[in-house]
């Protein structure tokens, strides 16, 4: 089936609210006939339709890519964005467009409440429950002949391909890794929102790849880059808060986020350091020596230090009958005497008015 028939056909679809057959015949289309602005700005409207906010902005952009002096694009690419509330991108969208459509009251409506938007934002003024945003524009240009759906539909077989992706980040940005090897710069195209990353590679003889998301947090666009290597496609976010993205994606569960501390002013971040401390060991061991000699004990403290110190002060000989007659009486004898313990066994000896008992293990 001619690209021409699908369009047709998809307009009619959309026409009778049959959004999700739209964007599959809007997407044939487009496989016959990749250079054609309209029908990504086709897809645009369906997709919002159909809440595909990311996928309408990436098939907006597309078609401004294609025409940059379509006015519809840049109206359905800000209505997009308003949804998923990237104010700022919106209204500098609605701004070229208008541009291009001088006295269109959509526009400056349009951007009159993305004003509001970004001044509530800012705390500028109160809150106020938002109105809901048309989410398509018809103009007699989009409405086609009436035609009979019951005709069957020709699917197109193509081959999408499918590219991994990862990401690692850092306080003030993260690195979105696409692993797509041998892909020409040429053939890349990747658009930065307020809170949206669209990528969109060309592969020849094949359905162009799209990874569009809505990003855990917000990002300086006009700080982000990307590089086209040979084994894959490196893009680098900056994110306007210095946070922890627990995903790439937002999640409307996630409540919170953790912090991380950015130092102010002119004061400097610290880092672990790998160099050893030099420790001022003859100091150390003064103080320890300072305040053993000033701690005060009684009762059995003082008792085992008084037989500590002898221990420590003691020759060979008497350290070992202090060993072996403790041992041996089973704590109830400390001799001195190597000469007097060392060819016996002692005995032990328990104070008066107590036994000694063995215990067997």
């Amino acid at each position: 089936m001619a690209s021409l028939d699908l369009e047709t056909k998809a307009k009619e679809a959309f026409i009778d609210d049959h959004f999700e057959l739209a964007v599959d015949l809007y997407s044939q289309a487009i496989s016959l006939n990749p250079s054609n602005a309209e029908l990504f700005a086709d897809r645009a409207q369906a997709n919002i339709k159909l809440r595909n906010f990311t996928e309408a902005v990436a098939d907006a952009n597309k078609a401004i890519d294609l025409d940059p002096a379509m006015a519809k694009a840049y109206l359905r690419k800000a209505m997009a964005c308003i949804k998923l509330e990237e104010y700022q991108t919106a209204k500098t969208a609605l701004e070229n467009g208008a541009s291009l459509a001088p006295g269109d009251s959509r526009f400056t409506n349009l951007i009159k409440e993305c004003d509001e938007r970004i001044a509530e934002e800012a705390g500028e003024v109160p809150k106020q429950l938002p109105e809901e945003v048309p989410t398509s524009v018809t103009t007699p240009n989009d409405v086609p002949p009436a035609i009979n759906l019951s005709n069957q539909i020709t699917t197109i077989s193509s081959t999408k391909p499918k590219y991994r992706h990862e990401f690692y980040q850092k306080p003030e940005e993260l690195v979105v890794t696409i692993f797509a090897k041998g892909i020409p710069a040429d053939n890349v195209a990747v658009d930065f929102g307020e809170q949206i990353l669209s990528v969109t590679i060309d592969v020849p003889g094949e359905e162009a790849y799209h990874f569009q998301t809505r990003l855990f947090g917000k990002i300086n666009p006009e700080k982000c880059r990307y590089n086209v290597l040979s084994t894959k496609i490196e893009i680098r976010l900056a994110k306007v808060d210095a946070v922890h993205w627990t995903s790439l994606e937002y999640s409307r569960d996630v409540a919170a986020v953790q912090i991380k501390t950015v130092p102010s002013g002119n004061q400097r971040p610290t880092y672990p350091s790998s160099k050893p401390k030099r420790v001022d060991w003859d100091k150390l061991e003064a103080q320890v020596k300072n305040e053993e000699k000033e701690e005060k004990l009684d009762g059995d403290a003082a008792l085992n230090k008084f037989f500590r110190d002898i221990y420590k002060d003691a020759d060979e000989d008497t350290r070992r009958a202090m060993s072996k007659s403790f041992v041996e009486s089973h704590g109830t004898v400390l001799s001195t005497n190597w000469k007097d313990v060392g060819s016996k066994k002692v005995e032990g000896s328990p104070p008066d008015g107590m036994e000694l008992k063995q215990w067997e293990y």
